[in-house]
């Protein structure tokens, strides 16, 4: 295996790896941008995410002269990125110096941060776009078809990193609500146990008498409950049970 065989193998298992549970989104996206830099050989490389509010953010970028024009992409709506994520599909410009026409801010800004070309490729999976990856080039001319597959198949691993660690996310947040919907419930058992004990009466009316006074006050019944448990609360109304 040659060093840059290596090179690759590793850096798509160094993309593939968002099952930590310390998985940091920033780092896992410059590593992105900078990788994509050295695999490619091309001078810069930019990457922008779209948020919930489906606008384009500049998210990562090997250079701070590629980081603020993905900045000027953003806020000008105007750029190759973002006709790739508009378009799902890669963006090509072989001379920036022929595309002032359809970037009028974007292509000289590019030109005065001495680059001549870029290309710009889909951050994504089946219909899902997420935003897309900029390549920057200090030469006039596009890239071969080798160097572009590599680079649309490095795009597509992270693509499917994020949406994995968003899934994961997600799936996270709702095991976090059902837990403490668990443990409310077992907090909740344990204050009628020990209200109807205290009082004398079954579970059901120390269970009412809780609601009601949750009610009343506009508390939670957790917060009820957790106020019988360490002795708050000692005696209610007790609402007599219908059955």
């Amino acid at each position: 295996m040659s060093p840059s065989d290596r090179a690759v193998r590793n850096t798509f298992v160094e993309l593939a790896d968002t099952f930590v549970v310390d998985f940091d989104i920033m780092e896992f996206l410059n590593t992105l941008a900078l990788r994509t830099t050295e695999l490619l050989d091309i001078t810069a490389c930019g990457v922008v995410l779209v948020n919930h509010n489906d606008t384009l953010n500049a998210v990562a970028a090997s250079t701070e002269q590629t980081r603020l024009l993905e900045l000027l992409e953003s806020q000008n709506e105007e750029g190759p990125c973002l006709d790739c994520y508009r378009g799902g599909a890669p963006v090509q410009c072989a001379d920036l110096g022929e595309a002032d026409a359809l970037w009028p801010t974007f292509a000289p800004a590019a030109r005065d941060a001495g680059f001549s070309a870029v290309e710009a490729l889909p951050m994504r999976l089946r219909e899902d776009v997420i935003g897309a990856v900029n390549l920057f080039n200090t030469s006039v001319g596009g890239m071969d078809s080798d160097t572009l597959e590599l680079g649309q198949a490095l795009a597509s691993t992270a693509t499917i990193g994020i949406l994995h660690e968003r899934a994961t996310h997600r799936r996270d947040v709702l095991v976090e609500q059902l837990q403490t919907a668990l443990d409310s419930r077992v907090l909740i058992e344990q204050a009628k146990g020990v209200y109807a004990e205290r009082n004398g009466v079954s579970v059901e009316v120390a269970f009412a008498a809780l609601r009601s006074h949750a009610r009343s006050t506009n508390s939670k019944l957790i917060a009820v409950a957790n106020q019988v448990i360490d002795g708050t609360l000692t005696r209610l109304p007790h609402e007599r049970v219908q059955h």
